[in-house]
This record gives structure tokens, sequence and C-alpha cells, in this order.
């Protein structure tokens, strides 16, 4: 189960919910070392190193809804309000 699982309603065409989920990877990626890959519709991703070492996640892409559900390590969980707080941000510029 995920340690967070945020779903997010979109209006955007199917392939423009993608592009942005996309350009929301690479940012992450630049930031935390994320590294992601699609497999269908949806993102992979998996941070092997640095500050977010062994967080792990999704983002789901949906005709009508963009779904992000991220799996924290342990000693990351104490953050959770605050990754939470910042994916419903970006999302929220996104889409």
């Amino acid at each position: 189960m995920a340690t967070i699982d945020i779903r997010r309603p979109h209006a955007l065409a199917k392939e423009e919910a993608k592009k942005r989920a996309e350009e929301l990877a690479k940012s992450m990626e630049a930031k935390l070392g994320l590294q992601w890959r699609w497999e269908g519709d949806h993102i992979r991703f998996e941070t092997p190193s640095g500050a977010a070492k062994g967080t792990t996640g999704t983002v789901e892409v949906s005709d009508s809804s963009v779904r992000v559900q991220i799996d924290l390590p342990f000693l990351l969980r104490v953050l959770k309000g605050k990754v939470e707080s910042k994916v419903n941000e970006k999302l929220a510029e996104l889409l």
C-alpha cells in the first residue's frame, strides 16, 4: 500500500496530461535524482540515492484523472505531510 495516494481529475486530452506528467517527472529527476520510465500509461519511478533514497512510486494517467502513488521509506515517513502538500501543489500547477 502506498504511503501517499493522490488522485486529481483533469479535463485535458490524455496525451497532453501524459506530457505534463512527464514534465513533472523530469523536474523531480533534476531535483531529487529520481529515475523514471514509462510503462504504458504509467510512469514508474524510484530514487536510488540522495535525500529521497528508497522512495518509489507511480504516476498513472487516465482519460479523466492523474493518480500519484508514492511509497516513502520508513525514515522519510515523518515528511509525509510535506511531500503530499508539494505533490498537490505541482499537480495543481500542471493540471
